[in-house]
C-alpha cells in the first residue's frame, strides 16, 4: 500500500514539475523573451514522451528560434515537430511560412498544401499561401485563397486587408485606399490604420501616413508591423535615428530581425 502511494506521489510530483516548466515557457514566450522560451521549450521537447505534446513543444521552440534569427535551428525544430506528429497542421503552416520567407516557394506550397488537407478551413495557411502565390506573380490564385477564407470566415480582417493589399501591390493605390477607408469605417483597428499608412506612404502622403501609423500604435502598442511601417516613413522624412529606434521596437516585439536588415542598413547609413 505504501509503495503504491509512493508511486502516486512521485507521479503527481512529476506532473506538477512539468506543468510548472510549461508555464514558465509560456510566460517567456508571451513576454517576448525568446531566449528564455528557447531554453525552456528545448528542455520540455527533449524530456516529453508523448509525441503529440512533444511536437507542440518543438513547434514553439522553432518559432522562438525564428524570432531570435536562428533560422537553421528553427528548421530543425520544425522538422522534429513534424516527425513527432505528421498530422500537425500548425507545423505544416510554420514550415510553409519559413520556406516562403527564405525564398523556396515550391517547398512552401508543398507544406501548405499538405497542411490544408489536414485542416481545410485553416485561415492562416490560406493567408500564407496567398502571399506565396502573390510573390510568384500568381495574383489570381492569391485572390482565390483570400476569397476562400471569406467563404467560411466572412469577417476575417486579414483576408479583407489582403485583398486591399493585392490592389496596392498591383499599383491600384486609390482602389486600395478606398478599401481601407471602408474597412476602417466599419471597424477602426490597429492593423487597418497601419495598412492604410502604407498606402499613404506609397502615395507620397507622409503626413497622413505618420498620423495613421501613430494611431495604429496608440490602439495596439505591441503591433510590430506598425513600427516597421513607421520606420519606413521616418526614413522617407530624413529621421534615420528615429527609424532605427522604431525597427528596434519591432524586433523587441517579435519581428524577425533578418527580414529588416535592408531597412537597418538604410537608417544606419543616414545617421
Amino acid at each position: 500500500m505504501r509503495k503504491h502511494l509512493l508511486i502516486l506521489a512521485l507521479a503527481s510530483f512529476s506532473l506538477n514539475f512539468y506543468a510548472q516548466d510549461k508555464k514558465i515557457a509560456e510566460g517567456c514566450f508571451q513576454k517576448a523573451d525568446y531566449k528564455c522560451a528557447e531554453e525552456q521549450y528545448s528542455k520540455l521537447a527533449q524530456s516529453e514522451k508523448i509525441q503529440q505534446i512533444q511536437s507542440e513543444y518543438y513547434n514553439y521552440l522553432g518559432t522562438a528560434q525564428r524570432r531570435l534569427g536562428k533560422t537553421s535551428s528553427a528548421f530543425k525544430s520544425y522538422e522534429s515537430a513534424l516527425k513527432a506528429n505528421p498530422m500537425s497542421a500548425a507545423v505544416y503552416a510554420n514550415l510553409g511560412s519559413i520556406h516562403g520567407q527564405k525564398g523556396n516557394k515550391q517547398a512552401a506550397l508543398n507544406y501548405l498544401n499538405k497542411g490544408l488537407q489536414i485542416e481545410p478551413e485553416n485561415a492562416d495557411m490560406y493567408l500564407t499561401r496567398a502571399k506565396v502565390y502573390e510573390n510568384l506573380g500568381k495574383k489570381d490564385l492569391a485572390a482565390k485563397d483570400l476569397n476562400q477564407i471569406l467563404s467560411f470566415a466572412p469577417d476575417n480582417i486579414y483576408a479583407r486587408t489582403g485583398l486591399a493589399n493585392l490592389k496596392k501591390n498591383s499599383g491600384d493605390l486609390e482602389g486600395a485606399l478606398k478599401d481601407y477607408n471602408l474597412l476602417i469605417a466599419e471597424k477602426p483597428e490597429s492593423l487597418l490604420y497601419s495598412g492604410r499608412a502604407d498606402v499613404y506612404y506609397k502615395l507620397k502622403k507622409n503626413k497622413e501616413a505618420l498620423t495613421d501609423v501613430n494611431k495604429a500604435i496608440s490602439i495596439d502598442p505591441k503591433f510590430a508591423q506598425a513600427y516597421v511601417n513607421k520606420a519606413l516613413i521616418l526614413l522617407e522624412t530624413a529621421k534615420p535615428k528615429e527609424a532605427c529606434a522604431s525597427l528596434d521596437k519591432a524586433v523587441s516585439l517579435g519581428y524577425e530581425k533578418p527580414l529588416l536588415l535592408d531597412y537597418y542598413s538604410k537608417c544606419e547609413a543616414k545617421k
